[in-house]
């Protein structure tokens, strides 16, 4: 899609979920529309209807902050959406220079995949826009057992939750709930990245061979994870409930450093500490194996 479709759908998919009972207004049954009309968004945000209507078709360029936060709160947008808004309308007025930035590395420092092997007590990851897993300690890579044994580099976890859908929903305890994320996050990086090639190459791949994911994706639903629980069903240790934390990598654009960890003293720390066992345990006997007889 352009950036003036995701605009346009974007902001038709945020007018929709708002009632006129959400913002004070009197519904009535003769609306033809879900939610709320044009014409009362643009009261709420202090614009004119025809103003509205030019940017809800998609035109953001020239469109002030302040009009931008005005209408976030007409909408009642979360911090994401209302970042997401932001990122269109920063897409839409960027130079060229800024359209043709960089992708984010594909590879990290040596430095930072001794951090992440430093980390022994829980799973600890480099991700980067595309939810490429670029570089992982050996608790992760048990962990994601199950992904990992498929011969495609880099890991990608939406192709896991999408295209491999039977081993992630013995994998994720809630399936809709990691697949809605995962779908939240490539929104909310599309909306950063427009013009990066791969990611929408990923989008486009996703969308073509999962209906759950061309449902998801049309719902413009935006996400900034940052931390909360992940419950995973491991088909070594059993359940496990686990918190993520995800940190900007400051590497390079795009790469988040992500944790998994147990609160201390938890039947999931056992099941960790046992887990990172059994990593050891294969690893080292992949190794032996590959040694030249």
């Amino acid at each position: 899609m352009t950036n003036r479709e995701d605009v346009r759908a974007f902001l038709m998919s945020r007018r929709a979920n708002v009632t006129p009972e959400d913002v004070g207004l009197h519904g009535d049954s003769n609306r033809r529309v879900p939610g709320l009309r044009r014409n009362e968004v643009a009261v709420l945000a202090g614009v004119s209807v025809e103003y509205y209507s030019r940017v809800e078709r998609g035109n953001l360029a020239g469109v002030s902050d302040a009009v931008l936060d005005a209408l976030a709160e007409a909408l009642r947008l979360d911090d994401a959406e209302r970042a997401h808004l932001f990122d269109l309308s920063g897409a839409a007025n960027a130079s060229p220079v800024r359209r043709s930035r960089r992708a984010p590395a594909q590879t990290v420092p040596a430095s930072m995949a001794w951090t992440l092997e430093a980390v022994t007590r829980g799973a600890a990851f480099i991700r980067n826009n595309r939810l490429d897993i670029v570089a992982e300690n050996a608790l992760m890579r048990g962990l994601y057992n199950e992904a990992y044994s498929h011969r495609e580099r880099p890991v990608n976890l939406a192709r896991f939750a999408f295209l491999q859908r039977d081993l992630a929903e013995q994998f994720y305890v809630d399936w809709d709930a990691a697949a809605d994320l995962n779908v939240g996050l490539l929104r909310t990086e599309a909306g950063k990245s427009p013009h990066d090639k791969a990611l929408h190459d990923l989008i486009g791949e996703l969308g073509a061979r999962s209906d759950d994911f061309r449902q998801r994706w049309a719902a413009h639903d935006v996400r900034v994870h940052t931390n909360g629980p992940k419950l995973i069903r491991h088909s070594v240790v059993g359940d496990l409930d686990l918190v993520f934390q995800s940190f900007d990598a400051g590497i390079d654009p795009g790469l988040h450093l992500v944790t998994y960890t147990a609160a201390p003293g938890s039947p999931s720390e056992q099941s960790l500490a046992l887990l990172a066992t059994w990593v050891a345990t294969n690893e080292s006997e992949n190794a032996t194996s590959t040694l030249p007889q």
